[in-house]
């Protein structure tokens, strides 16, 4: 059996993520993920990976963490979490603080998805040169978690660095929440395996293109686990995928690979938008897990 979630980009044209998220647990689904972008710089170069035109809600998002704190007061069991938190965007010591405040108040239910960004503009208006984004990124995860699990936490890095602080509530969930790497390059399995709790790529469809660019997801869940093993690392990593084709032939798939997660995409839309497609994948998922 498979764990099955929904991601949207929340805004204010599109279904309250509170009144969303009640919907999303009445279906029987798992999680309930949101996603992430301060701004958009008005004079983009960078390309979007998706395709030529940028749409419309990578800039109209509601913060993540105000729409997920929204939506675990609204819900009991649903997880919440950002698929993906772009840690390029923030000041590790505040994000740590926000992260454990939303763990803390919604009984443990975070699921951190965290990536480096793929916007150059967007980071350099954070302050962030893109060239240095990984170990970026690398560093203030590190940060956090000492932050979430010990009483005086300090970090001495390159882009990091703090002397022993006070920072409480600890996240209710020990140590901090699963924290999911979202991004499929080459170097990914090894930040996984070093730093993170799972792997949550996007879904790309191989059988579109020979040349898609897709990754190999069974390698790539292979490798983590072995690089996991090497490490000494208690447990198995996560692995959850987002995006995922409402197709049961693809979902079976991709559970046989290995993925624990499957995580679903809505459009920024209206209730009567959204709610039909909702309906729709929990009936596919409810059946994949009635005959899995």
């Amino acid at each position: 059996m498979a764990d099955f979630g929904v991601l949207i980009f929340p805004t204010d044209y599109s279904i309250d993520p509170g009144d969303l998220a009640v919907e999303v647990e009445a279906r029987g689904f798992e999680s309930f993920f949101v996603t992430e972008h301060t701004h958009i710089p008005a004079s983009r170069v960078t390309p979007w990976p998706g395709g030529r035109e940028l749409p419309r809600e990578y800039w109209s998002t509601y913060d993540p963490y105000i729409a997920l704190a929204t939506a675990a007061a609204r819900t009991t069991t649903l997880r919440v979490g950002t698929g993906i938190t772009l840690v390029t965007e923030h000041n590790p010591i505040s994000l740590a603080k926000t992260i454990a405040s939303l763990d803390k108040l919604s009984g443990g239910r975070v699921v951190l998805g965290i990536g480096a960004g793929w916007n150059v503009e967007e980071m350099a208006n954070h302050g962030v040169d893109a060239s240095k984004r990984w170990p970026i990124t690398r560093e203030r995860v590190l940060a956090m978690r000492a932050i979430w699990s010990e009483s005086e936490p300090e970090f001495h890095g390159e882009h990091v660095n703090f002397d022993p602080i006070w920072s409480e509530p600890k996240p209710a969930s020990p140590g901090g929440p699963p924290i999911l790497l979202g991004a499929s390059s080459k170097f990914s399995f090894a930040r996984v395996a070093e730093y993170c709790d799972g792997w949550m790529p996007i879904f790309a469809d191989h059988d579109r293109s020979a040349a898609s660019g897709a990754p190999n997801y069974a390698q790539g869940i292979d490798t983590i686990k072995q690089l996991w093993a090497e490490r000494g690392r208690a447990g198995q990593p996560d692995f959850s995928i987002f995006g995922c084709p409402p197709k049961r032939n693809k979902l079976e798939s991709l559970v046989d690979m290995g993925f624990n997660r499957l995580i679903f995409g809505l459009p920024s839309a209206d209730a009567d938008t959204v709610l039909p497609l909702l309906d729709k994948y929990a009936e596919l998922a409810g059946s994949l897990n009635q005959t899995g």
